[in-house]
Formats: structure tokens, C-alpha cells, sequence
């Protein structure tokens, strides 16, 4: 027989094994349509775990207390939602991201946005994306719920919301399920895809869909069709720009003071603001009472908030109280590209869950200055933004949030605190996802997440997350933190931990003080994809850290799917490890793990054996009778 001939018929019992091991589990689903949420999709291949309809998700249920609408469990998804390309600067040979899919882009900031959440720690809430956040397109909005714990999903809240396709605008609740432990694999080569009545292809298709797969009499998929719903916990914007209503709106220009402003009505804003320069001094605005229909609108675009500006407004706000008790009731809202609010000398108090203190989205910009901000419940960071993101200048004050998954500031924009205190009693101090920022200067930082109660607790416990939860709420790309002067202070977990993103973080003689002494200083990891932060094996971080006239203290790990490019100079000073540990998901090493430069008059004193990729010393090191052992198998003591 032929050699070329042998080949073929060798391929063709190597295709036709293939074939059946990807269908053999779906055997038992003759003549059956099921309901199932894409977990993973890998050339051309789909893993499908079982979903089953909640018969009540048609009217927002009714939320426990203490608990946010995100997951489920009273915490919103990441952080406000890390879970990126290639940072500048980046190490030449570090693996270059993968390519993004097509299926993945997001609409521009301009309200249109498709829906989804985050952690505040975004955790945003709902688990239901889980995308590589170097490999798929985000929609050009950011939201919170770390939320990062916002966002990251609102847990809404911490970890990283992953949001779904929006639903029709006429429907206030999509349809939202719950997760089995049965899981499938398709070839979706042999099934036809639509959603409704148009054809899709298999690049429309996006981790999180939930889908209905008909099978034939033999157990074959024949059909499978996008149903835009969402697991339990989820949101459910539609994609219009939804504000409510509002007992209070001011559209002409006007100066006002010693006014009091109230609403009690669902969807309704105390006070709206609606394209006109405004000064407000010395007013009230309580939202008391009044429910959300819709979390995400409330999150993105300020319906049922106590104090809204929109549409290109101009809002000076000073010597005032906005305060709020209802639930998804922001207090100071700032919507949309054009929109400004100035706030000083004034206090803002919000107690229910999903109502951050100071919310800026879709462009929106605020500048705050000598504010007492303090919220209270779960999915609530003091300091909050959202899809579409913006720009926010805080000065001086005091910015306190109490409840679990609700960061003392969850970024999805461009945020810059300077001489302010930030306290996070419940939940870590700072999150950002995605392409956005947090410069901080001469601030006094406190996080205290719990171990337990939280979004991303099960990921990992921290008190600064930077990752990308892949929900659409912030676009992918380089996080960056610049941290200058000032305390940073972590009472439970790692200082820092970062995931399925790109980071830059700056560090300039900040006294860091971490009280758990048995956590990492530094923390740059995959992980599970639980959450939908990427693709488990391939959502690590790549992580550029600059120090300088820096102090550093504690043990740094970077597992082999993540790299870490470290510099002390000016004097910087570095005591501890850095250990390069493997994927817990198994993912494929990447190279450049750990590369550590010690510039001239730096020094790196070790307290254990360490491993790096390599290191290019000009400083100091103390070996104290330890080793450093080198990717080429060099070791130096």
C-alpha cells in the first residue's frame, strides 16, 4: 500500500475518533433540546455545562438582606468585574497575547452598550463570561462592580460580573438560570447557529452565551440557538439607555440653595439635572424609599440614583447632603460624555446594596473635593465607576465603604485621589479593571476583605485586585496603578494580586504595611475562570512593577502562565522572594517569568531561596545564605 494512502486512511480513523469522543457525551440527548451556557470555545469546539430556567427570574426577586443582585449571594461579581494586550514597555520576548476573536468587540461608550456586570470587586455579579482577556474585544464602556470587587462581577462586586447580550428593550428581567454539574462538548461544525431569526457563525459565539442545542434521534446537535439570557444572579440592562424617571428635574440654568429634594418612587431620581449648568448650595437630596427594575441601568446609567447629571450637564454641587436608602441608589451620579460634576465641602451616605457613593459612567467626568463619603451595603465602593467609564479627580476627604465586595474605589476609568483617606472595611481597598487607572497621591489606603464573604474570596483574599473579568464593562488592555507617598494598608489577605490582565504599577515611597504576615506581597496569577476572568491555563497577568525610593517587605509569587518585569532604583529596597510556581489550571509555561533588575544603589535582601527567569544586578544583594537560581540552571549564592 502506498505510503500517501496509508496517511490518509491513518487521518481519517484519527478525525473519526475525534468526532465521536467530542459527541459521545451527548448521546443521551436524543430528540432533546437543552439549555446549556458556554464555559469554553477552542477551534471550533464548545464545553456546555446544563442550565435550568428559574420559573421566578421574570420579576426581580426579592433580595435577602445584605445581599446584591449580582450573584446570587449577596456580592458582586469582580471586583467592579481582571480578569490584556501588551503593555508598553514589555519585555520583547514575553508570549504575545492571542489573537482576539471577532465575536468579542463591544459597542462604543455612546449608551448602547451590551449588557453585563462586574466585581465591585465588578464583582460585578453574575459568574456567566469567561473569556481570556487577551484574547477577546471588550465593549468601549467600564463599569464597577468589584463591584473588583465592585464589579469584579457585582457579586456584584468583587470579582467581576460577566454580563450577557442585552435583552429586548421592552423587558425589564431577562430571563436568568442556574447552573447544573452536567457538562458537554460539541463540534460546532456540524450545527447549525441562530439566534432568533438570523444565521450566526461560530466566531459570533462568546464564553457565557446561554443556548439551546436541539439533538436528532441519534444524539447529534442539529441546531443551536443564543437565548441572551444570563445565569442567576445576572443583570439585564437592555441596550437603550434607561434613566427612569425623576421627582426633580432642573433642565435651565440655574443657581439654587437651601433646597430640599425627595423621592420615594421606583426607577425615580430624587433630583435629575438634565443638560443645564447647574450650581446647587447648601441643598438636601434624599432618596428614601424606591426600588430598581433594572440593576444595570441603575449601575450604567444612574436610574433610581438620588442625584443625577446627564446629558451634557454642568453640575457644581457644594456645602450639600445627598444621601440614599434605596436599593441600586447611587448617591452622585455623573452620566455620559459631556457631563461634569463639581462637588466640594458636602457629605453623601447611601445603605442599601448596588448604591456606590460618588458614580461615574459612559464618559462622564467628577471632580470631588473634601467630600464625607461613607456607603454601607454589599456591591457599594465609595469611590465608583461603570461601563463607559470617564474621568474622576478626587481631593481631600474621607471615602469609607462598609459592605462586602464594595472597594474603597473600584476603576473602570481614569481615577486620581489625592490627601484623602480610603477605608474599605469589608472588602479589599482599591480595584481596577481593565484598561482604566488609579493614580493615588498621599492617601491613607485600609482594606480588610473577608475571607469568606465576597465575590472572589474563593479566588483569592487581597486588598488591591487588578484584573479583567472579560463582562464588557472595561475594555482590554494595560491596568495601571501609580501609587505616590502615602500608607497602604492591608489587614487581611495579599497586598497585591493580579489576573488575566496586563499591568503597570508604579510604586514611589509608599509605606506599605501588610498586617496578615502569612499572604504575598505580590500575587500575579491565572485563575480559575469560576468567575469568567479568561480562560483557565491562559489568564495570567503580565505585570510591569517600577520602584522607586521604595520599600518593599514580603514574598512575591508569579505562576508559569503570568510574567513579572520588577526595577528598584533610586534607592529602593526589596526584602523577601520571588518564586515562579506552577499554573494551578495547568496552562502552558510562558517564558520571561520573573526578570529582576537592581538598579545602582538598590538592594535585594533575601530572605528564602528564590527563582527567576533572569536578573541584571547593578545594586546590592544579600544572599543571607540563600540562592538564586536562574532559567538556564545558573545558581547564585
Amino acid at each position: 500500500m502506498k505510503k500517501s494512502k496509508i496517511i490518509a486512511i491513518i487521518l481519517s480513523l484519527a478525525l473519526t475518533v475525534s468526532l465521536f469522543a467530542s459527541c459521545a457525551n451527548t448521546a443521551k440527548y436524543k430528540n432533546e433540546t437543552v439549555t446549556a451556557k458556554i464555559t469554553s470555545i477552542e477551534s471550533g469546539k464548545a464545553t456546555l455545562t446544563v442550565v435550568t430556567a428559574d420559573e421566578s427570574s421574570q420579576q426581580p426577586p426579592e433580595m435577602p438582606d445584605g445581599e446584591n443582585p449580582g450573584n446570587g449571594d449577596g456580592e458582586q461579581a469582580p471586583p467592579e468585574k481582571p480578569d490584556g494586550d501588551t503593555q508598553d514597555g514589555e519585555d520583547s520576548s514575553r508570549k504575545a497575547p492571542p489573537e482576539k476573536p471577532d465575536s468579542d468587540t463591544q459597542d462604543t461608550a455612546n449608551g448602547s452598550e451590551s449588557t453585563g456586570s462586574k466585581k465591585e470587586r465588578k464583582s460585578k455579579s453574575a459568574d456567566t463570561t469567561s473569556t481570556d482577556a487577551q484574547s477577546a474585544e471588550n465593549e468601549s464602556g467600564n463599569s464597577s462592580r468589584p463591584e473588583p470587587p465592585e464589579k469584579p462581577e457585582d457579586e456584584a462586586g468583587e470579582g467581576g460580573e460577566a454580563r450577557n447580550m442585552p435583552t429586548p428593550p421592552d423587558m425589564a428581567v431577562k430571563q436568568t438560570y442556574t447552573e447544573t454539574d452536567v457538562s458537554f462538548t460539541l463540534d460546532l461544525s456540524s450545527c447549525e447557529i441562530v439566534s432568533g431569526t438570523e444565521t450566526l457563525s461560530v466566531s459570533d459565539l462568546k464564553q457565557g452565551d446561554i443556548v439551546s442545542v436541539t439533538f436528532n434521534s441519534k444524539g447529534k446537535p442539529e441546531k443551536l440557538e443564543v437565548l441572551n439570557g444570563s445565569v442567576a444572579g445576572g443583570f439585564g440592562a437592555s441596550q437603550a439607555v434607561e434613566q427612569g424617571t425623576s421627582a426633580n428635574t432642573v433642565s435651565e440654568d440655574s443657581e439654587i440653595s437651601k433646597q430640599t429634594y425627595t423621592s420615594e418612587g421606583d426607577d425615580e431620581n430624587a433630583l435629575r439635572i438634565d443638560g443645564a449648568t447647574v450650581t446647587l448650595d447648601s441643598v438636601t437630596v434624599n432618596k428614601s424609599a424606591g426600588s430598581s427594575s433594572n440593576t444595570e441601568s441603575g449601575d450604567f446609567y444612574g436610574m433610581n440614583a438620588a442625584l443625577l447629571a446627564t446629558n451634557g450637564a454642568t453640575l457644581t454641587i457644594k456645602n450639600s447632603s445627598v444621601s440614599s436608602s434605596a436599593q441600586n441608589g447611587n448617591g452622585v451620579f455623573s452620566y455620559g460624555s459631556g457631563t461634569t460634576v463639581n462637588i466640594s465641602d458636602s457629605t453623601i451616605t447611601t445603605t442599601a446594596d448596588n448604591s456606590g457613593g460618588i458614580q461615574t459612567t459612559g464618559g462622564g467626568t467628577t471632580n470631588a473635593t473634601n467630600l464625607n463619603v461613607k456607603t454601607s451595603g454589599n456591591s457599594s465602593a465609595a469611590i465608583r465607576s461603570d461601563r463607559g467609564g470617564g474621568t474622576v479627580n478626587v481631593d481631600k476627604g474621607t471615602y469609607e465603604s462598609n459592605g462586602y465586595n464594595s472597594p474603597a474605589v473600584y476603576s473602570t476609568a481614569d481615577i486620581t485621589v489625592k490627601n484623602a483617606t480610603l477605608t474599605a472595611n469589608n472588602s479589599e481597598a482599591l480595584v481596577i479593571e481593565g484598561q482604566n487607572s488609579i493614580t493615588l497621591e498621599n492617601c491613607n489606603v485600609t482594606g480588610n476583605m473577608s475571607d469568606t464573604k465576597g465575590s472572589s474570596s474563593d479566588e483569592n483574599v487581597h486588598n488591591v485586585m487588578i484584573y479583567q473579568s472579560m463582562s464588557g464593562d472595561a475594555e482590554v488592555g494595560t491596568s495601571e496603578l501609580t501609587v505616590n507617598g502615602g500608607t497602604l494598608t492591608s489587614k487581611n489577605g495579599d497586598m497585591f494580586y493580579v489576573t488575566n490582565t496586563d499591568s503597570e504599577i508604579s510604586l514611589t515611597n509608599v509605606n506599605i504595611v501588610n498586617n496578615d504576615r502569612d499572604s504575598y506581597l505580590f500575587n500575579i496569577t491565572g485563575n480559575s475562570a469560576s468567575h469568567g476572568w479568561g480562560t483557565a491555563g491562559k489568564n495570567g497577568a503580565n505585570v510591569t512593577l517600577n520602584c522607586s525610593s521604595q520599600t518593599l517587605e514580603g514574598d512575591i509569587r508569579v505562576d508559569s502562565v503570568s510574567t513579572l518585569k520588577m526595577t528598584l532604583s533610586d534607592s529602593s529596597s526589596f526584602t523577601g522572594t520571588i518564586n515562579i510556581a506552577d499554573n494551578e489550571q495547568n496552562g502552558e509555561a510562558v517564558s520571561d517569568n520573573a526578570v529582576l533588575v537592581i538598579e545602582e544603589g538598590s538592594s535585594f535582601t533575601l530572605t528564602g531561596n528564590c527563582t527567576l527567569t533572569s536578573l541584571e544586578n547593578y545594586g546590592t544583594i544579600n544572599f543571607n545564605g540563600y540562592t538564586i537560581t536562574l532559567a538556564d540552571g545558573t545558581v547564585l549564592k
